[in-house]
């Protein structure tokens, strides 16, 4: 088995659907960020907010390159693959990209105050000029392509695990 990564940007559904990929296969999950939270004993946003952004992607990517040598199903932080160590090590894993609408992300992130981008005003905006600069990113590192926009995590994983070629 190789590593199947999850790539998206917030709200794309990654730590919802990585769990369910990983049971219909059979192997482990982990998502990088719950891992990081784990390990540094504190939330994703307060590392940003404390340590700033060129030392939380640090960490993402020491993690994630780490995470991302094991076999199984790994979900990735939205700004992980644009870390150039980062987009080279998931060459060597079979990439899915969770593509989403800010219409639909939104409401998967508006009351969600973990994320990175969360932010009281202007959230939609951050969100649709995240998507404009990552969306080129997501789509040249991607094996497989899928929209979560308004769909259900189980229908999402099933067709995961049919485009993987792996029995459902």
């Amino acid at each position: 088995m190789t590593t199947v990564a999850l790539i998206g940007a917030p709200g794309s559904g990654k730590s919802t659907v990585g769990p369910l990929v990983a049971e219909r296969l059979g192997v482990g999950f982990v998502d990088v960020d719950t891992w990081l939270e784990q390990r540094e004993g504190r939330r994703v946003a307060e590392i940003f907010a404390t340590d700033g952004e060129a030392a939380f992607r640090a960490l993402e990517r020491d993690a994630t390159l780490a995470l991302l040598r094991e076999p199984g199903v790994v979900s990735l932080g939205g700004g992980a693959p644009l870390t150039e160590a980062v987009a080279r090590a998931l060459a060597s894993a079979v990439v899915v990209w969770l593509q989403v609408d800010a219409r639909h992300a939104l409401p998967r992130i508006g009351v969600d105050d973990t994320s990175v981008i969360r932010a009281p005003v202007g959230l939609r905006g951050r969100l649709i000029k995240l998507l404009a600069e990552r969306t080129p990113v997501y789509r040249r590192l991607a094996t497989h392509t899928v929209d979560t926009s308004g769909r259900e995590p189980d229908a999402l994983a099933d067709e995961i695990v049919g485009l993987l070629g792996w029995a459902q």
